[in-house]
């Protein structure tokens, strides 16, 4: 596919080697966005599913097909690029707040501790915790599904922590009411319907229209972008989910679908040393399941260097360089380019016009290009957003806006440890009884049922073995199986 021109020879781009990830950098208003729209539209032409998060609210002009205005072909003439065939393409629209999307939402189960972890901004004594509180859920089959099925979990750690530290570790009750805390602090921000069924099919990214191109979806992130914590997390959830779900297929003439993430920083903003190793190991393997990844950001040195050495292809826009610091990030980036000594790299990174770029990409051998100067060709679809009530219409008659618009409330957590609390509650209410009953009584036997109830309390199950064999019975209804983890922490469903 072409991407770009240079004294008026196309410059393409080898679509075979797009799960070998890539990068799309440059300063605010260098012209990364029509680069990300360009990219997107060749992808689907050739039958690839694309994913991008729009930050801006300003991508979705790929529902109309562009128009030659006097601006745009005063542009082509000038670089020497040939008009675009100007069309439109088939879009998903996808909201994690429900606003302006197909609802996206996963559970607590798929998110995982370490995850939410980081949602919560838990510190490590309090991650531990989390660890352990879900490992006692996998250990009894108990899905964690939504906030009161964490809640409820919770509570009994709490109600239970001496006991519970004997088989999990310390579970000090300041450690779960920190997390108790965090937990309402995000369910204030309106994180509680983020986590419902039904769940994301990560499958359903993977769609193509009736003619065979891919569809791109689009994630609105105008509004969690703001919480840097909710985007990223919702991301590594989505890479998760890719890597865990999709079978292997290895290096394929085309990817099966190509991610687009913008202010890719955030992803590792705040992370532990944990997360980055395990991001970074997604990074690496999700390639063998034929997802490519571009991370879009204004600097490359804000991604994490092991992650950088991952993504083969480089797409760099203009720099900004006023301080000795930045002038440093200038010389880093240059230097990472592979340069045939036709240019000084350093020097024209400060000098790009915009919707100008230097490129290198990968050889069908997998190794870098040469860098090179580029203009960006123009985008087939409109570069104006299109109107709000063409969005709307888009996403209601998408097939997938009428399976997830809906909610339910499955058999989980929540449900099974109140009834079992009420069994043991009504329980102890007819031992009580009894026991009152027996008062003034004379015990003949010496033994007997009798004797069982009036036994010590130490001797009895604690509650905590009486929700144990309580709860067992429920279980296969509900999984039938024994809950697995993958690499970033979320349950496997397969």
């Amino acid at each position: 596919m072409y991407i770009a021109v240079k004294d008026g020879q196309l410059i393409s781009f080898d679509e075979s080697m797009a799960n070998r990830h890539g990068l799309v950098a440059g300063a605010t208003g260098t012209g990364k966005t029509v680069t990300i729209k360009l990219m997107a539209e060749e992808f689907a032409k050739a039958g690839v599913p694309v994913f991008i998060t729009d930050i801006k609210g300003d991508i979705n002009g790929f529902l109309e097909a562009g128009s030659l205005i006097p601006k745009l072909q005063e542009r082509l003439e000038n670089i020497g690029a040939p008009t675009p065939t100007f069309e439109s393409f088939s879009v998903n629209f996808w909201d994690v707040l429900k606003e302006k999307g197909i609802p996206l939402r996963t559970t607590i189960s798929e998110m995982g501790p370490l995850l939410l972890s980081r949602l919560l901004n838990l510190n490590d004594t309090q991650t531990g915790v989390l660890y352990a509180v879900f490992k006692i859920a996998d250990d009894q089959g108990l899905l964690l599904l939504d906030f009161k099925d964490l809640t409820e979990m919770l509570k009994f750690a709490y109600e239970n922590s001496a006991e519970l530290s004997k088989d999990y570790g310390n579970m000090s009750k300041q450690s779960i009411s920190a997390i108790q805390r965090s937990l309402l602090v995000l369910e204030q921000q309106g994180a509680e319907g983020f986590f419902e069924e039904p769940a994301l099919d990560i499958r359903d990214f993977l769609q193509k229209d009736p003619q065979g191109r891919g569809v791109i979806n689009i994630l609105d992130a105008t509004k969690i972008y703001h919480s840097p914590d909710i985007y990223s997390a919702f991301i590594l959830y989505l890479l998760s989910e890719l890597y865990e779900e999709l079978p292997e297929v290895g290096d394929q003439p085309l990817p099966k679908l190509v991610f687009f993430f913008e202010e890719a920083h955030l992803l590792f903003q705040n992370s532990s040393k944990i997360l980055l190793e395990r991001i970074e190991q997604i990074v690496k393997l999700v390639r063998s399941k034929g997802v490519g990844i571009f991370f879009i950001t204004q600097n490359p040195r804000d991604i994490p260097d092991n992650i950088l050495a991952q993504l083969g292809s480089r797409i760099q826009h203009a720099l900004r360089a006023y301080t000795p610091a930045e002038q440093r990030v200038v010389k880093a980036v240059a230097d990472s380019f592979r340069n045939d000594g036709s240019m000084n790299v350093q020097e024209e990174l400060l000098n790009l016009k915009t919707g100008e770029a230097l490129l290198s990409t990968l050889d069908d051998s997998g190794a870098p290009t040469p860098v090179q100067k580029a203009f960006i060709l123009a985008p087939a679809s409109s570069m104006e957003p299109v109107s709000e009530d063409r969005v709307v219409q888009s996403i209601r008659n998408s097939y997938f806006f009428q399976k997830y618009e809906k909610t339910f409330d499955s058999e989980s957590a929540f449900e099974v440890l109140r009834a079992r609390a009420q069994e043991m509650a009504a329980e102890e209410a007819k031992l009580q009884e009894e026991k009152e009953a027996s008062k003034g009584k004379k015990d003949e036997g010496g033994g007997g049922l009798l004797d069982s109830l009036l036994r010590p309390r130490s001797s009895r199950d604690t509650p905590v073995e009486r929700m144990i064999k309580n709860t067992m019975g429920s279980i296969g209804s509900q999984l039938g199986r024994e809950i697995m983890r993958g690499v970033l922490g979320g349950i496997k469903k397969k």
